[in-house]
């Protein structure tokens, strides 16, 4: 069966209407909440936005069963020793399955990566180079977040349960590498190279556990396990499916609709 999962963009919300949805979101029946990774509203064309850890751990501390994630954690948003500590924290908060997605982070000089710029943080121009920052997260995730790890890291958090790490994988190329060093990975469903992305993984991925998430703009219909995209998405093997809200999300709270 497809966990049906939620993400909110607080974009165009305050923390006020954003932790409603959150508890809404935990009583309709929804495997987990996703937050989006961004500085400022103006990627999404909002007024505002709420950092995506920060607003994480408010939400470990606002909700109680829901799963939590990002979906994704720009690696150029933080160091990854930060983005890697700060994620394990959470989790100590929650209590609960945390996820972790990265993304390589989008390429200098467009739309997706001028909130990095203007605060000095701005991603590699090679594609080499970011897909280079995932791993690195993805090293330290291995050597902090392991039983049997290393006494340097004795003193940093040790997340239980440990938190799955999710690559958002928008080519072949790192949909290669997160089905060589991640727990699972994220596609956008309606993404022109979808299949191409699906290929790159399961070529490489063997019989080993992996958790297959892809994500869609929210529609209620697509709570229809019927629905011929759900029935889709099943057949090419998708764990979760994380519906999007990206708009004011007083309409969603209206309606009243879940999975649960």
């Amino acid at each position: 069966m497809t966990v049906i999962d939620i993400q909110f963009s607080p974009a165009n919300a305050d923390w006020p209407t954003v932790r409603t949805a959150a508890r809404e979101a935990e009583a309709r029946g929804y495997g987990a909440v996703w937050v989006l990774d961004h500085l400022a509203g103006l990627p999404l064309a909002g007024t505002t936005m709420i950092e995506a850890v920060a607003l994480l751990g408010a939400l470990a501390e606002a909700t109680d069963t829901v799963e939590l994630g990002t979906m994704v954690a720009n690696v150029w948003n933080r160091q990854p020793g930060t983005l890697v500590t700060a994620i394990a924290s959470v989790a100590h908060i929650a209590d609960r399955q945390v996820h972790l997605g990265v993304g390589a982070g989008a390429k200098p000089g467009t739309r997706w990566a001028r909130e990095q710029e203007l605060v000095g943080a701005r991603p590699a121009p090679g594609l080499a180079e970011r897909h280079a920052r995932v791993v690195r997260v993805l090293d330290l995730v291995d050597a902090e977040w392991r039983d049997d790890r290393d006494e340097r890291w004795a003193t940093f958090p040790l997340p239980r349960p440990r938190p799955t790490t999710i690559v958002g994988a928008n080519s072949p190329e790192l949909a290669s590498l997160a089905a060589e060093r991640a727990d699972g990975i994220n596609v956008q469903w309606r993404h022109p190279r979808r299949d191409e992305i699906i290929d790159a993984y399961e070529g490489r991925l063997g019989d080993r556990p992996f958790v297959r998430t892809t994500y869609t703009t929210f529609e209620p219909d697509l709570l229809d396990p019927a629905h011929p995209d759900r029935t889709a998405m099943a057949e090419r093997g998708f764990d979760r499916l994380v519906l999007a809200v990206f708009d004011d999300l007083r309409p969603w709270l209206d309606d009243d609709v879940g999975p649960g």
